[in-house]
């Protein structure tokens, strides 16, 4: 980063000068009231003790501010939260799924449906087709797609999807996922009939797309999912699709066991170094620590030593060019 100096006095002038003057910064909304919201509803917030929202969301770095994509919302659960929380000083986007089948049909209606019975909660929410055109090229801070590739490998539209999220995001924006965990040393069915997905084939292929894993959470693990159900994910809550059968069974094992992974799209830096050929990854061990401090770490420049006076302070550019407007 470039480097000017001032002395000591100049910083503190300055320093004291923005200080004494009062903030005019639009008051910001908290996380955790947007979840608390009694507007939520009620089937919602009884999935907060597998979702887990306000370490979820923490985890992948969301700020009220930015602008967010989710993919595919299905009944809300994420909107709920989203869409008031972003309403003051962020956007909200929400991409459904394109076609003219019956069921992307029943989505659209439903989100229609559910934005148009409290718009004063969600604010002016942007409705859009899951695509390369679901908004402007590098224009999105955070894309969420949580529980979708699954269904993007039963029906062949991964690399487009992924393609199209990679256009969308800006760089060094953030791509967070999740999916239902499928065992490591499993074969992966290509077409995850049983919705379940191994971590690190899901991995694989988002690098595959240009992306950088920063970090991996165990925020949706259950112990209790043995993953070997007659329909698959779909056996367990909230879609129990053996009805009334063993209902009590599967009511205690609750929601799938779940990977969420952070990736980002990578500035075009020209000094970074190129990924490494794509191959496919070891099985994860029982425990996926993070990643983020590895990846820092790589990112680091080495130490440059610089000569300068000993009663003068380094003060990096972009805060110089604020403190000097601010003694002006």
């Amino acid at each position: 980063m470039a480097q000017s100096f001032v002395t000591r006095r100049q910083f503190a002038a300055g320093l004291a000068v923005s200080l004494a003057r009062p903030s005019t910064a639009l008051a910001l909304p908290s996380l955790a009231a947007a979840i608390a919201s009694p507007l939520r509803s009620p089937k919602n917030i009884a999935r907060d003790r597998y979702r887990h929202p306000l370490q979820t969301l923490e985890f992948f770095g969301l700020r009220p501010t930015q602008t967010v994509l989710e993919i595919d919302p299905g009944a809300g659960y994420w909107t709920e939260i989203l869409a008031p929380y972003l309403k003051p000083a962020g956007r909200y986007i929400a991409a459904l799924p394109a076609g003219a089948s019956p069921e992307s049909t029943r989505a659209w209606h439903f989100f229609l449906a559910k934005l148009a019975a409290t718009p004063s909660a969600y604010g002016a929410v942007t409705v859009t087709t899951l695509g390369p055109t679901m908004a402007p090229p590098a224009s999105v801070d955070l894309v969420l797609c949580m529980r979708n590739l699954h269904d993007w490998m039963a029906e062949g539209t991964t690399a487009q999807n992924l393609a199209a999220i990679h256009t969308v995001l800006k760089p060094g924006g953030i791509f967070a996922i999740e999916d239902h965990r499928a065992p490591p040393t499993a074969p992966q069915d290509p077409l995850a009939k049983s919705g379940y997905v191994r971590q690190d084939f899901a991995q694989n292929l988002i690098q595959k797309a240009g992306f950088r894993l920063l970090a991996t959470s165990n925020l949706g693990a259950n112990p209790l999912d043995t993953k070997t159900y007659p329909k698959g994910v779909w056996t367990l809550p909230p879609t129990l699709a053996l009805g009334p059968t063993d209902r009590a069974k599967y009511l205690a094992i609750g929601e799938s066991d779940r990977w969420t992974m952070k990736f980002i799209k990578p500035w075009l830096n020209p000094r970074e170094p190129a990924q490494p050929p794509y191959a496919p990854a070891p099985p994860p061990p029982a425990a996926y620590p993070t990643s983020a401090a590895a990846h820092q770490e790589s990112r680091r420049e080495p130490h440059r030593p610089r000569h300068k006076p000993k009663n003068y302070v380094d003060i990096p550019k972009f805060a110089l060019v604020t403190l000097r407007a601010h003694i002006a």
